[in-house]
This record gives C-alpha cells, structure tokens and sequence, in this order.
C-alpha cells in the first residue's frame, strides 16, 4: 500500500474552524481605548493587551525586538533631471536613501540592477527616478515616440497602486510621463491608445506573454523605444511561475532585439540571499545587486503564538490544537476594538472568508459599527470587488483585512499597525514581506506569527533562531525544466521565426528539444529557421501559474451569476459535486462540475460542515539521475511519473471537525510527470532500528508527512508545492521507499535542493518528531492536513529510530554537491 501526501491545490488545508466553544471576550471595551487620527498605538503595550486573558500569555512561545534603525542618506545623481527631483521633494522626500541614489547610479549607466532591501525601503523611488527622469528626456525628442519603459507586477493590484503612485508624483511634471496600466481589466477601447501612446506601462507577465508579445508588431513603436524593463517583487517568481516568466522575458530581448532595442533591467526584491544570481537567472543578463538598506525602521515586536491543546481527538485520536483560523480572528477581533489598524495574511481563501466572517460576528456583540470594517481579500475576487475593497483600505475605512497573500504584494499600505501572520507562509522571505506590510510610515509595528497545527509551524515556534538568525532562501526556478521551455519555443517562434543564434538565448536544453518539437509537428523549419504553422494561438500552450489548464469558473445556477475562478489543478478537489464553497462569507455548495467546460454550478446554502477530499497516489520511477550511498541506504534523485485520483470527499463538523460521513466521487485520474528525491533503506537498517514489518508503513508514512513539512526550511517552497510517497515494497527499488517530488509537471527545483541539502534536511526532520510533545504523533509533527490516507497508518515512535539509522548513514558520506 502506498501512502501519499499531495501538492498544491488538492486539499483544502483548513481544518474546522474552532475545536471546541469559546465564550469570547475582548480584552477592553472599545470606548475604553479611544484612538486619534494619525496616533499609531505601541507595539509593545498592544501586545500586552493581547497577552492578558485565561492562558493568553502561555501561547506566546517567543518575543523578539527588533530595535529602531536610523536612515543613511544621500545624494541624487547628478543625471536626474531637477524636474523629477523637485517632484520628489513637493511628495515630501528631501533626500534619498543610500540604496535608492546607488540603484539610479547604475540604472542610469545602463547596468541592469537588482535592490534587494527590507519592506518599506522605498525600492520603488529608486527605480522611479531614473525611470521618470529618462522617459522626460524622451519626451523632448522632435520625432517619433521617445523613450519608453515596462513595469512588471506579479499582480494586478500591486499594478494599479504603481499607476496611483506615478499618478502622484508625476502631477507637477506635466504631460511628458504618460502612464497606463495594462491588463485584463483594461477595457477594450482604452488598450489602442496604450498602445500608441503611453511611453510607460504598467503590466504583468501573464499579458505580456499572452498579449504583448503575440501582437508585437502593433507595440513595435513601443518596443522599439523600450529602455527599462522593472520587475518588482521579483523574488515571488520562483519554482515554475518564476521559471515561466524567465522564458517570457527571454521572448522579450529576442522581440526587442528585433525593433532595435536592448532594455536594461531594474527588479526590486525582499531580503533575499544572492540576488544577483537570481536576477540573473530570471532575465538572463548579468545584474548588479545592492543590498544593503540605507532606509529607517522603527521598532518591530514580533511574537511567536502557538494556540493551546484542546480537549478534544482528530483523526487516529491524535490531540488537536485550537485552529490558527480560530485563534487569528480572535486576534483580529481585539486589534479592532483596539482600534489598531490590522491585515490578517492567511494561507487560503476559505481561511481568509471564514476569518473575516468569525471577527464580524464577535465583533457585532461588541459594536454594531465595527462589522462593516473588517473584511476578507482574497485571489477569485471579480475585477470590481478586489477595487472597492483596495480603495477602502486605502481611505481608513476598513479597519480590519483577511487576506491571502494576494494582498501581501498588492498594495503599498500606510497607516498600518499590526499584522497577524496564520500560518507559516513558507519561506522567511513571504514572513518578513508580510510582517513588513505594518509600519510602513517609521511607526513602530507588531507582528504575530500563529503556528498552525503543523510540523513544520512547530518547529518555528520553539527555535526562534531558525527565524530570527538565518538569512533569507535563495529563489529556486528552472528556465531549463523542458515542459516550461517548450511551449515558449512555440510562442518566440510564432512571434518571429526561430534561427539558429536565438537558440543560446533561451537556454542549454533548446537544442535538444527543438527536433522533438519538430516531430510532434509543433514546429516546421522552412530554410534557416523554424515556424509555427499552427491555426491556434502559440501562447495559449502553456499557463505561467503552472495551474494546468483554464480555471474553472464557479457559477451560481439560479441565476448564472459568476462568483470567481478557480484553478484547473485545485478543482478536483475543491469544487467537486457535494463541495462546500465560500465566497465573501456565503456559503454554497456545488451541485456539478463540468470539466469539459471548465464550470461549477453552485447554489447558496448553509450546511454545518465543512467538505475535505480523499484520494490515491502511485508513483513510478522514470530515469534516476543521481545517487548517493548513505551507508547501506540510497539517496536518490530523478524522474518520475505520479498518478493520483480524488475517490472520495468527506464531511466534517465544523466545530469539532468530527466526521459526518464519505462520499464516493467518479472523477478521472490525472498523472505528473515530474522530478522526486527518494531514500530507500534495506533489511538490515530496518533490524537495527527495531522496525518491525507491522510498524513499517507507519514509520515510513510519518517520516514523509514530516520531511514534507520541514522542506520549506531549506528551499523556496511551501508544502503545497510539493507531494510525497511512501511504499514499504516499492516495485521499482525492491525496498522500502519514501518519495518527496515537486507538484509541477517537470519539476520546480525543489526536491532537487532538498537532495542538495538531505543530511540537514531529514536531521531537522527527526527532531521535530522527536520535540513533539504528543505521545503517538499528531498534526504539530507527522499528521498531514492533505493525506489522502487519511493519516493511517502512522508510527512516530518507529519514525525517529527509523531517521535515526539513516542519519547514521549520511553522517560517514560527503554531503551531495550543490
């Protein structure tokens, strides 16, 4: 039998939204704490509000302090026009910082620059100077168009507050800066005067790579003028989305190559560890990196909250925390009787409805003016919803947000005071990006992380170090990965016809694939290049997500309204037929799924249980790449193909999570072809850890459900990205066999760092087995919210003496090259 544990978008990690009744009570009236405009509340003393109560204080695991930074100042170049400066100084800005003069200095000699600096350091004026300054100087040529320049976001939101932010700034500078944000939201009629006209424009890679580049030549007087390219949050393009956008960019300099052109590029990052070697890898041009922050901070408390142990068993009879869900709206709920200005960062959209929904409902009991002022901001939203809601927070209207981390690169907030982080977010990176979204005026901040019931949430809590003392994640993508780089030699073909030199451009694995390419008919070489002789449109071969397929639009029957999307990947398992389905704190359950349309018909309801999908997993190796020997076991890193299907779905209470019953569901299967690292160990291992045949699926599943957890810590990844395995007689190995392989089809380099980093990896792995304060195992160390085996069978005692051995192995090899 074999024991999986899935990827991204296949369970829903929530669990029940409170595991027993809770009478709450807020920690102070609301007229007891009156707030004025503009007075930001200490951190400290808000903290302290929060830590008083039954048991409040216990479940603040660590405090850190942060202490205030003073700002190093300097001077703009002397290339920057007066005009822009002086704009910058009626915005209130006298002087730069450090890092922002630096930045425009290199930008301006034309060298591509990555500044990789803390939230709130104002990464955007440095690349703004010199940008709004070029393109000023373009706009005082006697002919043609001028220069012109492309803003890149990962997301639509963090596209618009640019538009509002260069809107600002560029006022007193007059008609020399044209400005427009282009995108799916753009309406039809304003997109041709874009095109023609605007000389700076606000995008995102998903229509540049579908829109922009297809139609290249109605940009060409656009593109032929491109000096700057900016990425901003460049860090969030990791694993396949980042390695998607890596090929569009190459599509981009072969495009602009074409008109003339040679863009310099400017990418704005969080904290992360050799930015410049990740800048390099996304564009494909040498970057130079500044990092050191010349910016101020005030001071920063940051507490660690793990939510206490229940009365109450989940599944096997493991204990069960009180849920992060739970615990944040509770939080949230006293930071808005505080009066403290809140966003509430949480790992799904159901967690940020239902957190929204729980503070509203405490809140009522308290005020009936405060309800309207919280609300949830999650991805799916329609275009006008996701706009009312961005405006509001921007005005101090709402008070309170729950929000995925579509709005942790969304908007440039001011005014905050708190963030409450549920759930690890999956790397230091998101954690400190997140944090850094409260006390973006110098103020000083409170950040709360709330552990989830999860090994690796756990283990963060209890070794603030792992936190607090290391560096950032270095960003992982793969241009190479060949089911990213085939569809985009189909896209630049169709875009130009492909020759020979432009091969080296998009990578070492090119000339390879291009004969294969040729005989699947994709491509036809005519002479000295090769064409797309498709009908079909290039681009729609691939999604950069990587969510595989058109999402799938979920309708309400009654009246064919539509109430959002959702990803191909993730509709399986969320909106099969009997799913329960949030949208803006309705409930509504899905009556059916058509795949072949890509629709969920739904109708409201208000059933008292929440829907968790079950499924199988079979994996076979394909090719193994490397292998190493740690002692008689086998570290092993390769190709392989994972099968997996949804069975069934299963109701829960939603107050205890209880289980109301299973459901059978039809649903096809669907297969991956991607990359895994593996271990196996022999018979003799196995006698010198006393795993007895009969605990032996137990301790290989529980090592799985950990490792899986703990991965996070050591590659840019969360354990939705990843899936896992686990055979007591795996037919390709004859051996006992545990599987960790990336979620996506080709792979994503993440179980490949985790080979790289195995012996930390899996030390790590055992110890926050072995620190668990349960008896028999539960979800703070070897339970998984996602497995489809329902978390049976399960060993944790076999698992430590099992990791044990192999590390005893490891200990006598040299660690595998990075």
């Amino acid at each position: 039998m074999a024991f999986n544990h899935l990827p991204a978008g296949v369970h829903d990690a929530l669990r029940p939204l409170s595991v027993r009744p809770v009478t709450h009570s807020v920690s102070m009236a609301h007229d007891q704490i009156p707030r004025q405009a503009g007075i930001h509340p200490s951190p400290r003393a808000v903290l302290g509000r929060l830590s008083t109560g039954a048991g409040r204080g216990a479940r603040i695991t660590h405090t850190e302090h942060l202490p205030p930074r003073p700002g190093t100042h300097a001077d703009w170049p002397s290339a920057i026009r007066p005009e822009v400066i002086n704009a910058i100084r009626t915005a209130g800005i006298d002087r730069p910082w450090a890092h922002q003069a630096r930045t425009a200095e290199h930008a301006l000699r034309g060298d591509s620059v990555v500044v990789a600096t803390g939230t709130a350091s104002g990464k955007s004026l440095a690349y703004l100077a010199p940008v709004l300054s070029t393109l000023l100087d373009g706009s005082e040529e006697p002919n043609g168009r001028g220069t012109t320049a492309l803003y890149l976001s990962p997301t639509k939101a963090l596209a618009a507050d640019q538009r509002r932010a260069v809107a600002g700034l560029t006022a007193p500078l007059g008609t020399g800066i044209r400005a427009a944000v282009y995108d799916g939201d753009t309406p039809v009629e304003e997109r041709e005067w874009v095109r023609q006209y605007a000389n700076y424009v606000l995008t995102n890679p998903d229509m540049l790579h579908r829109g922009i580049l297809p139609g290249h030549p109605r940009w060409s007087s656009f593109l032929r003028a491109l000096r700057y390219v900016v990425i901003d949050e460049c860090h969030t393009y990791r694993g396949v989305f980042g390695s998607h956008v890596a090929q569009v960019l190459r599509r981009l300099r072969r495009v602009c190559a074409r008109y003339g052109s040679s863009p310099v590029f400017l990418l704005a990052s969080a904290t992360a560890s050799d930015p410049a070697v990740a800048a390099s890898r996304l564009t494909g041009v040498p970057v130079v990196e500044i990092t050191e922050d010349g910016s101020p901070r005030g001071e920063v408390v940051f507490a660690l909250w793990e939510p206490p142990l229940t009365e109450l068993h989940g599944e096997q009879g493991a204990p069960v925390r009180r849920t992060a869900t739970a615990e944040s709206a509770d939080l949230l709920t006293d930071l808005a009787v505080q009066g403290v200005r809140t966003v509430t960062f949480v790992r799904s959209r159901r967690g940020a409805e239902l957190i929204a929904l729980i503070a509203q409902e405490r809140l009522a009991e308290v005020d009936r003016s405060l309800p309207d002022r919280i609300a949830a901001y999650r991805g799916g939203y329609l275009p006008e919803e996701r706009r009312a809601l961005e405006k509001a927070l921007h005005s101090g209207e709402l008070l309170g947000l729950a929000a995925t981390t579509a709005l942790e690169l969304g908007m440039d907030i001011a005014g905050l005071d708190a963030v409450v982080v549920a759930g690890y977010p999956g790397t230091r990176a998101s954690l400190w990006q997140q944090a850094g979204r409260a006390g973006r005026t110098g103020e000083g901040a409170l950040a709360i992380l709330v552990a989830r019931d999860d090994p690796l949430d756990t283990y963060l809590v209890h070794h603030p170090d792992a936190l607090f003392r290391q560096p950032v994640e270095s960003t992982v993508l793969d241009p190479d990965n060949p089911y990213v780089l085939a569809p985009h030699l189909c896209a630049a073909a169709a875009e130009l016809p492909l020759t020979e030199p432009d091969l080296e451009l998009f990578g070492p694995a090119t000339e390879e694939l291009m004969p294969q390419l040729e005989q699947r008919k994709l491509l036809r070489r005519r002479a000295t290049a090769w064409h797309w002789t498709r009908r079909e449109r290039a681009a729609d071969l691939t999604d950069i997500r990587g969510a595989g397929g058109s999402p799938v639009q979920v309708v309400e029957a009654a009246t064919g309204r539509l109430l959002g999307t959702v990803d191909a990947a993730a509709a399986h398992t969320t909106v099969h037929e009997g799913a329960v389905h949030l949208h803006q704190g309705r409930s509504y359950l899905v009556r059916q799924l058509d795949l072949d349309d890509s629709v969920a018909l739904v109708e409201e309801a208000a059933p008292p249980y929440s829907t968790t999908a079950r499924d199988t997993t079979a994996i076979s190796i394909l090719e193994t790449t490397t292998e190493i020997p740690w002692g008689d076991a086998r570290l092993c890193f390769g190709s392989v193909e994972v099968t997996h299907q949804v069975v069934s779905f299963l109701r829960r209470k939603l107050i205890t999570g209880e289980v109301l019953g299973e459901s059978k569901l039809d649903l096809p299967p669907r297969t991956l072809r991607t990359r895994a690292v593996w271990w196996t160990v022999t018979d003799d291992q196995l006698e010198e850890a006393r795993v007895h045949p009969q605990a032996l699926g137990g301790a290989l599943h529980a090592a799985e459900h950990a490792s899986i957890g703990i991965l996070p810590l050591f590659a840019t990844c969360d354990r939705w990205d990843i899936g896992g395995v686990s055979v007591p007689l795996h037919p390709d190995t004859l051996l006992p066999t545990v599987f960790v392989y990336d979620g996506h089809p080709g792979g994503a380099g993440f179980a490949e760092r985790a080979f790289h980093t195995a012996a930390r990896w899996l030390a790590a792995t055992r110890e926050a087995i072995a620190a668990c304060e349960c008896e028999a195992g539960c979800p703070s160390c070897i339970q998984s919210p996602k497995c489809g085996n329902g978390n049976d069978p399960l060993d944790k005692k076999a698992a430590i003496r099992l990791l044990t051995t192999l590390l005893a192995g490891a200990a006598e090899q040299p660690p595998a090259a990075e």
